[in-house]
């Protein structure tokens, strides 16, 4: 008796435990923009290049999950989404992010 309930309860924890740490590994952690000129914003992509489309600009000091980033030509892209606005996700170039 003390198996059948130990089994699920152990298999469950375990889950939750496995769940947690996937979702830590998802992410490389918080960075902001950085070092984007006056009057300027970093460009939120579609993709990982400048041939993507734009979908906002971002002023410094915009906080940033960044969740992978991948070589493209001679620019690092990393795939973002906002510390205000998870659902809203994207590209931006690493060289314009630091870690916070």
């Amino acid at each position: 008796m003390r198996s059948a309930i130990f089994l699920p309860l152990a298999a469950f924890f375990l889950g939750a435990i496995i769940e947690a740490e996937s979702a830590a590994a998802a992410s490389l952690g918080r960075y902001e923009v950085f070092g984007v000129e006056n009057g300027d914003m970093l460009k939120l992509r579609a993709g990982p290049g400048t041939g993507f489309n734009v979908i906002v600009g971002l002023p410094n000091g915009t906080a940033l999950r960044v969740h992978s980033c991948e070589q493209t030509g001679g620019t690092r892209w990393c795939r973002v989404s906002l510390q205000r606005a998870r659902g809203l996700k994207g590209y931006v170039s690493w060289a314009y992010l630091r870690k916070i």
